[in-house]
């Protein structure tokens, strides 16, 4: 597996990839949110985008966008903390280790720009995100857990990099 930031050729994938991997947690086919998962484009431009690439075929496998500080794609992260988003795995590419490799890798670019934590939000219905956020060190922190509209609720999770 090869990690990377995305090209202007990985975006409609990526894009694609991002909104087949939340379909299961998305109101139909006219929930909002559908259009800003497959706007692969602005979080490349406004954030990082981050693909995990098949060696062999270099077929894409799944993407996570990198919030740095000063991106309008954070949402949780404060002063010192790193944040990602929409980690997405292909449905076909799931139980490959693809996720772990993007959370690493997402932690590693929180640890290069200076983030002591790195926070992270996920819809309440993503068991299997969150078993693989607890197994690579994260912990709940309830009180940060918000709503960005009604009737959605997000959970966090923040692990501290000096115990890394």
């Amino acid at each position: 597996m090869l990690l990377r930031r995305a090209s202007a050729d990985d975006l409609a994938v990526a894009g694609a990839i991002t909104e087949a991997a939340y379909e299961p947690y998305l109101n139909g086919p006219e929930d909002d949110y559908r259009e800003r998962l497959r706007d692969a484009a602005a979080r490349a431009r406004e954030a990082e985008l981050w693909v995990a690439t098949d060696e062999e075929t270099g077929d894409l496998l799944g993407n996570v966008t990198v919030c740095p500080p000063g991106s309008p794609w954070r949402e949780l992260a404060g002063p010192g903390e790193g944040e990602f988003r929409m980690l997405a795995v292909s449905p076909t590419a799931q139980g490959r280790g693809v996720g772990e490799a993007l959370v690493r890798l997402s932690v590693d670019r929180a640890r290069e720009q200076g983030a002591r934590t790195v926070v992270l939000s996920s819809l309440e219905q993503m068991a299997a995100a969150h078993r693989l956020y607890r197994r690579l060190g994260f912990d709940r922190i309830p009180e940060r857990d918000w709503e960005p509209v009604p009737g959605v609720r997000l959970i966090a999770f923040r692990t501290t990099l000096e115990d890394r």
